[in-house]
């Protein structure tokens, strides 16, 4: 019974951080349409969690790093990603040209989705060796990458210039596949870290 009781607190706790975040986001962001864009998964991923929370729950390890995701889009949300003001310091204190919060969100873009990748694979079991199932993961973390950068491709076509704020490419050539090699490594530093962790 105290098992139980101590799961709803922190689904409660997490639930008030993340709709805490949210609404502190969605007052007076920096672009309107930009805020729909960046929060919308978080809302998403929130709207799939309560669907399967019965018949797939998640281990605690994961609904934190989730969480930790939602936030860093929500954070990007507000500002956008090319204008975090904490980025904008880091970026004068180390003489960056641009500036990097969206190579954050996109190292959790690997992070998050290897972890939820292994779990749903050891769990229900679908694929046994761990050199496949590593594969596997880098695999389906590389292509979520590729495919979130045709969304902002499909985005600044649709939008025309309204989705340059969405993009934040920053004048930057490389950035699409910067942002898809910034996912590799998150995806690579959530095995390295976090494995056996979750294994337990």
């Amino acid at each position: 019974m105290k098992q139980s009781n101590s799961l709803t607190s922190k689904s409660y706790l997490w639930l008030g951080i993340f709709f805490g975040v949210l609404v502190w986001s969605g007052i007076e962001p920096k672009d309107r349409l930009t805020w729909v864009l960046e929060a919308g998964p978080a809302i998403i991923g929130l709207l799939v969690m309560a669907k399967t929370r019965i018949s797939f729950p998640l281990t605690p390890l994961l609904y934190f790093w989730i969480l930790l995701h939602c936030i860093v889009l929500m954070v990007g949300a507000k500002y956008t990603y090319a204008e975090v003001p904490l980025f904008d310091w880091i970026s004068e204190l180390f003489g960056w040209e641009r500036n990097n919060y969206d190579k954050v969100g996109h190292f959790m873009q690997g992070f998050v989705p290897a972890l939820l990748t292994r779990e749903i694979l050891l769990r229900k079991k679908l694929v046994n060796a761990d050199g496949w199932r590593n594969f596997i993961i880098l695999s389906i973390c590389l292509a979520f990458s590729a495919f979130y950068e045709l969304i902002e491709w499909w985005a600044a076509i649709a939008l025309d210039q309204n989705a340059q704020a969405f993009l934040g490419t920053q004048g930057d050539p490389w950035d699409t596949q910067s942002d898809m090699f910034m996912a590799l490594i998150g995806a690579i530093t959530a095995y390295v870290i976090l494995s056996k962790l979750q294994d337990r």
